[in-house]
């Protein structure tokens, strides 16, 4: 183990000691958020992608080590475990690698040269090999009996024999592999009469590229051209360069029958080689092209839960319709179904005129602070209607993106929290309830509902979800999650917890009434000491009996601000309340063996801002009310907007006209830029100006530019 962790801490470019400080952390139950937040001495400041990756590595190396064994055991029960063999298996730093020193031995289909050598051909590809010198006479292996009928047919199956051979090489593969790596070529073309079917694939009906610069996206749009049988797709270097690579290798000067030696080689490169690299090389490719695009998933899934909460407002929401007419729910600022209804606001005058008095009379029955519409059908229309009503200016009028809430609503959860309502009405309180708090209602949807992913289909299922889960994981610990009135969903990805946990949890406050403090926690069922040190510094308990409770600050580190008190004669509330008195503590007197002065740090941080939310704060949004469909666009206009999804080769933003733009990589600013997350984020509000509008194709180009 010793090894790897030097091997990760070379990867990671960190010291040996920070890896197995974490390995010991995540082997004794202890998550990557708390390790992150609550560690941070003990992992020399690693942040939760640092630590993540040393999660990742060292689940990669044991199962490294677990096939490492299956083959020494496979091995050793056909007695062909030579000490040279173990020591070779032993040194591989890769599956790749063990697999190459394996593939010798591995039990075989019977190939070519196996049946070459059942027929008594091997010695015929020593002699042509120049391990037995003698004479070249393929005639004297000539043997109908066995299927050997000329002397031809004898040089072919000793060059078979010889083929699989240099096949199965390890310095050959490995070598070979790194030039199919950095000279690899993507070439796609068109299958013939599939242009109808493949419009989408154009771009790739001739295309080639080096593969070791293609991007993520590229790659994986080009991979499900050939799935769906669209394109031809190969990825290879040149023939000719891979051959005489091979030759160099395999045919020395001295060699007695180069030309036999030559077909031998070129046969083992076309028949045997060429394909397994290339297989090899896909895998690479996209397990590089997955990466990417589960990176740029999981950064929107972060922006998107991270989007700024309206807070504990009163909500009026409506679920746009045409013909269906709006669903609409008023929430109490806990999210609280109180009211719900059916309007036409894009009927007849008639029916108009009675939304509109039903949603003014409603605004003021249940004092409505916010109305929420969703962006799906009929959502412009459905806001211009609101807007137009007249209402309380400080009632908030806002879009909210609706993505995966039909999903939701025909959700288990959804019926399990509104067993008397249709998805309609549970439709529409998602919406409500993701103005109040994304994070709260989103968590309760699979992240790939959510609609911001690039080719999520397309990639490593399990990867995606493991990519995800940490994510919301990250994205819920960071903000904290009150323990009073959060959901299951919620409560479930708090660090250290999980839906059995979460649900004594809550069967607790359902029996015993609101947490009055974190030490309760002990007292629910199952829940002991580990799970309590892992949640405790991420759940809240506003107004309890101690102020710290609803605090970031973990319940290890109470003794040390009470010391501080003391040594101020006042008292924990003293401490969060008075600036002052915060200034006059001195850090590195409280500095102990477990305790840092990164923690004391982070300790008087929490103090000055108990329980700061970290998300930003939130801002109104609408649209410009001018612009309602994409006929309504002109090239020049500058127009508000919120962007929907980002990749790798820019940004989509809806702009209020039912189609989103694109801003495209090289316009989403006046300098370069390498991602397109270094400059812009899902949710971020902007101002766009239209570059071009394709009304036939529904493609609107965007830019954030200046037009200088």
């Amino acid at each position: 183990m010793e090894t790897y962790f030097q091997a990760i801490a070379r990867n990671l470019s960190i010291k040996a000691q920070q890896v197995s400080a974490t390995a010991e952390l995540l082997n004794g139950g202890a998550t990557v958020p708390f390790i992150a937040r609550y560690r941070k001495e003990t992992t020399g400041m690693l942040d939760e992608v640092g630590i993540t990756a040393i999660r990742d590595q060292l689940e990669a190396m044991k199962e490294l080590d677990k096939r490492r064994e299956a083959i020494l055991k496979s091995l050793e029960e056909r007695q062909l475990l030579s000490e040279e063999l173990k020591t070779s298996l032993k040194g591989a730093q890769n599956l790749t690698s063990l697999e190459d020193i394996y593939l010798p031995f591995r039990p075989k289909r019977k190939t070519r040269a196996v049946m070459a050598a059942e027929r008594g051909l091997g010695p015929l590809a020593k002699i042509i090999l120049g391990e037995d010198r003698s004479p070249l006479r393929p005639e004297q292996f000539i043997n109908p009996e066995k299927g050997v009928n000329n002397a031809e047919e004898a040089l072919a199956g000793a060059r078979d024999i010889i083929a699989e051979q240099i096949n199965e090489d390890p310095v050959t593969r490995e070598t070979l592999r790194a030039l199919f790596l950095e000279r690899g070529i993507i070439t796609s073309s068109l299958i013939k009469k599939k242009e109808a079917d493949g419009a989408k694939f154009k771009d790739y009906f001739d295309w080639h590229e080096p593969a070791a610069k293609a991007p993520g996206h590229r790659i994986l749009a080009i991979l499900r051209g050939e799935n769906e049988k669209i394109l031809s797709v190969n990825i290879r270097p040149d023939e000719k360069e891979c051959i005489r690579h091979l030759t160099a290798r395999h045919i020395k000067r001295n060699t007695p029958h180069p030309e036999q030696l030559r077909l031998a080689v070129t046969d083992a490169y076309k028949r045997l080689l060429g394909p397994s690299l290339e297989n090899d090389l896909r895998k690479s490719l996209k397990t590089r092209a997955d990466h990417e695009a589960i990176g740029v998933f999981c950064d929107n899934v972060r922006s998107l839960l991270l989007a700024p909460p309206l807070g504990r407002k009163r909500i009026m929401a409506l679920d746009p319709g045409f013909r269906t007419g709006a669903k609409l729910v008023c929430l109490d600022g806990q999210g609280k179904l109180l009211h719900y209804a059916t309007i036409y606001p894009t009927h007849g005058e008639k029916q108009q005129r009675e939304a509109g008095a039903n949603i003014s009379e409603l605004c003021r029955k249940f004092a409505i602070e916010a109305i929420a519409v969703g962006n799906g059908t009929a959502g412009r229309e459905t806001e211009s209607f609101v807007r137009s009503l007249g209402l309380d200016p400080s009632i908030i009028i806002t879009m909210v993106d609706e993505s995966g809430a039909s999903i939701y609503s025909a959700s288990e959860i959804a019926r399990r929290e509104f067993p008397d309502h249709d998805v309609t009405v549970r439709g529409a309180v998602s919406i409500g309830r993701r103005l109040q708090d994304p994070l709260a209602e989103l968590v309760k949807l699979d992240p790939k509902s959510i609609g911001v992913g690039q080719y999520q289909h397309d990639v490593d299922q399990g990867a995606l979800k493991k990519g995800l889960d940490d994510v919301v994981m990250s994205c819920v610990n960071s903000v904290g999650v009150e323990i009073n009135t959060a959901s299951l969903e919620l409560l479930t990805r708090v660090s250290g917890l999980g839906t059995a946990l979460a649900q004594n949890i809550l069967t607790y406050r359902d029996e015993n009434g609101p947490f009055t403090n974190r030490r309760q926690l002990l007292k629910v069922p199952r829940l002991g000491a580990k799970a309590f040190e892992q949640c405790a510094g991420f759940l809240r308990i506003r107004d309890g009996e101690n102020p710290l409770d609803a605090s970031g600050v973990h319940p290890e580190s109470y003794p040390v601000i009470s010391r501080m008190a003391a040594d101020l004669n006042c008292s924990t509330a003293d401490l969060i309340t008075d600036g002052e008195l915060r200034k006059k503590i001195e850090p590195s007197r409280y500095v102990s063996d477990g305790l840092g002065m990164v923690t004391l740090h982070d300790i008087l941080a929490e103090l000055e801002k108990p329980g700061r939310d970290p998300r930003p704060s939130f801002n109104a949004f609408s649209f410009d009310q001018s612009v309602n469909k994409i006929e309504d666009l002109n090239v020049g206009m500058r127009l508000p907007g919120i962007v929907t999804n980002v990749t790798k080769f820019g940004a989509f933003v809806d702009i209020g006209v039912h189609q989103d733009g694109l801003i495209h990589i090289s316009q989403l600013a006046d300098r370069f830029v390498k991602d397109p997350s270094e400059v812009i984020a899902v949710r971020q509000q902007v101002i766009v100006r239209v570059l071009e509008v394709d009304k036939e194709r529904k493609r609107i180009a965007l830019s954030l530019r200046s037009q200088s």
